[in-house]
C-alpha cells in the first residue's frame, strides 16, 4: 500500500491511497475459511462446502468490506503520523471508471487544511471590563422581595397597584377560558392598570391582549396559550375578577433573619443589606465575566485574520449530515457557522500555545463544587465526599452533561488567562446601567 499527498494550495490537499491485492487478500482468505467452517448449505456437510462455491458467493462482498476498512484505517493512521491538521473529514473524490472487478485500487480524498493563525491579544481600543455594584435601590427591592416572600397573604376588598388578582379570561371566538392569577406589577401601561385599580370581586373588565403584559410569557400563562398562539395576538378578552389578595410584608426582625440565614450570621438590617450586596455582587461578577468573555471573543474574531478552505467546507457540509444539502443550502449553513469555526480555531491555537488544558480529576473537582452548591440550596450544607464522588461520576458519565461542565470550566480558564494577558478599561456601573449598556 502506498499513500501520497499533494498540496493544492495552503488550505487544500489531495491524498492518494493505492491498495494492492497483497494488502487485503490474506484477511479475505481467512474470513472465507471461517465462512466455510460455518456454512450450512443443502447437499453439503457443514464445513465441507467447496471453497470455490464459498468464493463465488462471498468473496467480492468480503473483499469490498476489507478494502474499505483498510482504506479508512490507513488514512486515519497517515493523518495522525504525518500530523496533518484538517477541518471536517476527508471527502472521497469520485472516479468515473472505478470498478470493484479488479485486484488493485486507487482512491483519492480531498482535505481541508487548518490555516496558520497568529493571535495578537493587544488592542489599541481597550475592551471594557464592567464592575457591577449593587446600589441602594437594588438592595431596597431585594429586601422588599424577601419581606414579601415571607409575608402573610390576606384578602382585600378594593384593588390597588400592589394587588394579586385571580380571575378568568374569556374570548368565545378563540375558545379561550382560562383561570389565572396575575400581579398588577406585570400589567403594562397606565390605561390597562386604571381598569383594575378600584375594581372588586365580581367585576368584569374588558381588555385588549396587545401590550397587556410586560412580556409574552406572562400573556401565555394568563390565557393558557402557546408561544406561537400569543405571537402578534390582538383580541379583546373579558376578565372576571374572582379573588383579590395582598401580601402583608414580614417585619425586618430576628425571626426573619434566622429564616433567611439559619447559621445566625445576620442580626440587623445593616448586616442583612450587606449580605444582599455581597451575594448580588458575586452573581454580577459572573455576568460581567461572561460579558467580558463575549467581548474578547468578538475582538479576537474581528482582529485575527486568516483564510479558510471555504469551498471544501461547503462541499463537506453538503454531505456531512443525515440529509444531503444543495449547494445553496450548504453555502447558507457555512455562512452561519463560519464565525463560530473561526473562534474555535483561535481558541485551539491559544490553548495549545499556552498549554491550557484540563484533566479528568480537575473536571471532577469542578463538578463536585457545582453539586455542593446545588445541595446547599436544598439545606444539605455538608455532604459526604463519597456522596459527591458518586454523583460527580454519574454526571460525568453522561456525555452531554460532561461536555457542558467541560465547556464551563474551560471558559473560566480562558477568562483567567485573558485577564492576565490583556489590558482592559474598567468601568463601574450599577446593574441597571450594565443592562442598559450591554443589552441596549
Amino acid at each position: 500500500m502506498d499513500i501520497t499527498r499533494e498540496n493544492t494550495d495552503a488550505l487544500n490537499a489531495v491524498v492518494k491511497v493505492d491498495i494492492i491485492a497483497d494488502d487485503y487478500q490474506p484477511k479475505v482468505d481467512k474470513i472465507l475459511v471461517d465462512y466455510r467452517k460455518k456454512a450450512d448449505i443443502p447437499g453439503f456437510r457443514k464445513g465441507h462446502v467447496p471453497m470455490g462455491m464459498i468464493k463465488k458467493q462471498y468473496e467480492k462482498s468480503v473483499m469490498i468490506d476489507e478494502v474499505n476498512k483498510l482504506l479508512q484505517d490507513s488514512l486515519n493512521k497517515y493523518l495522525t503520523e504525518e500530523k496533518i491538521e484538517i477541518l471536517g473529514n476527508p471527502i472521497p473524490k469520485s472516479q468515473e471508471n472505478f470498478t470493484w472487478d479488479t485486484k488493485n485500487f486507487s482512491f483519492e480524498f480531498e482535505l481541508g487544511l487548518v490555516p496558520q493563525i497568529e493571535v495578537n491579544l493587544t488592542s489599541k481600543k481597550k475592551i471594557t471590563q464592567y464592575v457591577i455594584n449593587a446600589d441602594d435601590s437594588l438592595i431596597d427591592k431585594e429586601v422588599e422581595n424577601l419581606q414579601s416572600r415571607y409575608g402573610k397573604m390576606s384578602a382585600v376588598d378594593i384593588i390597588n397597584e400592589n394587588t394579586n388578582v385571580t380571575g378568568t379570561f374569556v374570548n368565545e371566538e378563540k375558545e379561550i377560558e382560562n383561570k389565572s392569577t396575575i400581579n398588577l406589577s406585570d400589567i403594562k401601561g397606565k390605561t390597562n392598570l386604571k381598569k383594575f385599580v378600584g375594581s372588586k370581586v365580581g367585576d368584569v373588565i374588558e381588555l385588549k391582549t396587545k401590550s397587556l403584559f410586560s412580556d409574552d410569557s406572562k400573556l401565555m400563562g394568563a390565557l393558557g396559550l402557546s408561544n406561537e398562539e400569543v405571537e402578534g395576538l390582538n383580541i379583546k378578552v373579558l376578565f372576571t375578577i374572582e379573588e383579590t389578595t395582598e401580601i402583608e410584608l414580614a417585619d425586618l426582625d430576628q425571626e426573619l433573619f434566622d429564616k433567611l440565614f439559619t447559621d445566625g450570621s445576620v442580626k440587623s438590617v445593616t448586616e442583612l443589606r450587606n449580605k444582599i450586596k455581597e451575594d448580588a455582587e458575586k452573581q454580577f461578577l459572573q455576568q460581567a465575566d461572561q460579558q467580558l468573555l463575549n467581548s474578547v471573543t468578538e475582538f479576537l474574531i474581528d482582529n485575527t485574520s486568516f483564510d479558510l478552505p471555504s469551498e471544501f467546507l461547503q462541499k463537506w457540509l453538503a454531505t456531512a449530515g443525515e440529509k444531503q444539502l444543495t449547494p445553496e443550502e450548504a453555502a447558507e449553513e457555512y455562512n452561519k457557522s463560519e464565525k463560530g469555526l473561526r473562534y474555535q480555531l483561535i481558541q485551539e491555537k491559544i490553548l495549545k500555545e499556552n498549554d491550557i488544558k484540563l484533566d479528568y480529576e480537575e473536571l471532577k473537582e469542578y463538578a463536585k463544587g457545582f453539586i455542593r452548591t446545588q445541595m446547599a440550596q436544598f439545606g444539605n450544607m455538608n455532604p459526604e465526599d463519597a456522596e459527591l464522588d458518586d454523583i460527580a461520576n454519574r454526571i460525568l458519565g453522561n456525555q452531554e452533561e460532561a461536555k457542558k461542565l467541560q465547556d464551563q470550566l474551560m471558559s473560566q480558564k480562558l477568562m483567567t488567562f485573558y485577564k492576565e494577558k490583556m489590558t482592559f478599561k474598567t468601568k463601574k456601573v450599577t446593574y441597571e446601567g450594565f443592562v442598559k449598556e450591554v443589552y441596549k
